[in-house]
């Protein structure tokens, strides 16, 4: 009989959400994913120039203290998601802009680099929710840094190098 009991006592409980169970690790990790993606957005989104992607850095770090801000006053977290939010935007926003950058120089053009950059931010985004995923996003990207400045190569010659008269 005390079984029942117990079994009855178990169903009576409110439910408490899908981050509960998982901790406050979890919204801080969807603060950095969030922030990566808006990061990645806005370098996606502005000029290729010096000044211009320092201020796309600059904006990315605020709007990711923005979602880190909007997470941790929702959800468990504290000062790690905005933290986390801020790291991720700029993360993202350095990671992108050497992409973006890199293929304006080389001759792509500013419309079809938004619209794949976006594209690569709304997969992101979407990347956020899954636990784990937001930390990785972050990392990885930011490990991207130092690659994408090391390999510089020049703009791609394409069908120019056949209309040569050698």
């Amino acid at each position: 009989m005390a079984s029942w009991r117990h079994l009855r006592e178990q169903r009576t409980r409110g439910a408490r959400g899908y981050g509960s169970h998982v901790g406050s690790w979890y919204w801080i990790g969807v603060s950095a994913g969030l922030g990566t993606a808006v990061g990645v957005l806005l370098a996606g989104s502005f000029g290729s120039g010096r000044a211009q992607r320092i201020a796309v850095i600059l904006l990315a770090g605020a709007a990711g203290a923005g979602i880190g801000f909007a997470i941790g006053s929702w959800q468990s977290g504290g000062w790690g998601d905005r933290a986390a939010g801020i790291a991720g935007g700029l993360a993202g926003a350095l990671g992108a802009t050497q992409t973006v950058s890199g293929a304006l120089r080389r001759g792509g053009t500013r419309a079809g680099t938004a619209a794949l950059v976006g594209g690569g931010a709304l997969i992101l985004a979407a990347l956020a929710w899954i636990p784990v995923a937001g930390y990785v996003t972050a990392l990885a990207l930011l490990a991207l840094v130092p690659l994408l400045r090391r390999a510089r190569p020049e703009r791609y010659a394409g069908l120019r190098t056949l209309a040569r008269d050698e």
